[in-house]
């Protein structure tokens, strides 16, 4: 099955973008802002799904992990949640030190609403081979560089592979189902202008860019 967000939910929250996005459309306020170039690269051939082991990582809630996402669109940075989600975070952090994540591309973008990325498929419905599960807080709120797992509609709560969505929206009024991964701190900018790209297809729930959006690579610090 696709690792997509419920479609209803997704009808409600791209109709929400699009009010909103209509309501500032005429103010006169408005800042323009340079757009992000991407370069032009080719298309990931898929890899086949990886037979691996399941993660055990944990990372530590006192310290400061920071997730630099390379791609041809420009560099973004995710502070990682390790409180909230140090089972989740350590599978994400072990999967991009051993460079799982590299040339892997986001495959579907939901305008104003997510991108998502990290399937070995291409297609929506890859992994790493295991799943982990790890319910984020009764109270999480999906907003505005919010980064989160993605997952079936009959996963349990939380359930994560390699998959991840960013929320590109201000906030995608999803229910507190999707483990959380983090928070882009650096970089919204290129978040945004993938985002924007041209797609292949005007589907509400998402469609994959004209031209391949591609993770060159993903490196785990800590502070």
């Amino acid at each position: 099955m696709r690792h997509l967000l419920p479609p209803s939910l997704l009808a409600l929250a791209t109709a929400l973008a699009v009010v909103l996005g209509g309501c500032g459309s005429g103010s006169s306020t408005t800042t323009e802002t340079v757009p992000v170039a991407c370069r032009r690269v080719p298309a990931p051939e898929p890899r086949g799904e990886p037979r691996r082991r399941k993660s055990t990582a944990l990372l530590s809630a006192q310290v400061r992990w920071t997730a630099t996402v390379v791609t041809n669109c420009g560099t973004f940075e995710i502070t990682l949640d390790a409180r909230d989600s140090p089972r989740t975070t350590g599978s994400f952090a072990t999967l991009a030190r051993a460079g799982f994540y590299n040339g892997l591309d986001f495959h579907r973008i939901a305008r104003d609403f997510v991108i998502q990325g990290g399937d070995p498929l291409g297609n929506g419905i890859g992994g790493p081979g295991y799943t982990i599960a790890e319910a984020p807080p009764r109270g999480t709120r999906y907003l505005h560089g919010t980064v989160a797992m993605a997952k079936t509609a009959t996963d349990p709560d939380g359930t994560s592979g390699s998959q991840f969505f960013i929320v590109t929206g201000e906030d995608a009024k999803l229910p507190p189902q999707y483990a959380l991964l983090g928070q882009v701190t650096a970089g919204i900018d290129v978040v945004d202008a993938i985002n924007d790209q041209p797609l292949e297809t005007g589907d509400p729930q998402g469609s994959a860019p004209v031209s391949p959006i591609v993770i060159e690579r993903i490196t785990i610090s800590r502070s």
